[in-house]
């Protein structure tokens, strides 16, 4: 296995609120996504360091991008976050790793800079209790 960059993404795909993956590689500029486990800290008084246990597993992402209205492009798959509650697949995928999980989209704001770029950043939250695994 070798070291990569984060160059040539094979995969980013969310589900529009009618559940159909949409691939908006195009439109996303850059994110960050994480898998984090809570701790329990379980030390006792017989300790002199923290002593802890894992709990449960989590998944959340931001994805930032340009506004693109386009058909099937990112503004239609975000545009219905206020208006429905359905939980969407994200895959994520990258030299021959998949990530995908069931997330709740949270919010789509969009900024117009003093430059005139219109970008957005929507967050999203593990949604059905499956813990995050690559394949």
């Amino acid at each position: 296995m070798a070291k990569e960059s984060g160059l040539g993404w094979s995969t980013l795909s969310v589900d529009d609120a009618a559940g159909t993956p949409r691939d908006i590689r195009n439109d996303i500029t850059n994110l960050e996504f994480a898998t984090p486990r809570a701790t329990q800290d379980v030390t006792g008084i017989d300790k002199s360091a923290n002593e802890r246990l894992l709990l449960l597993a989590d998944f959340s992402a931001t994805l930032n991008g340009v506004f693109n209205d386009a058909a099937n492009a990112s503004h239609s798959v975000f545009k219905t976050i206020p208006s429905t509650s359905v939980p969407r697949t994200m895959s994520i995928g990258v030299s021959g790793q998949t990530l995908v999980n069931e997330v709740l989209l949270t919010d789509y704001p969009l900024t117009r800079s003093d430059s005139g770029e219109l970008t957005w950043a929507v967050p999203a939250a593990l949604a059905d209790g499956t813990v995050p695994v690559w394949s």
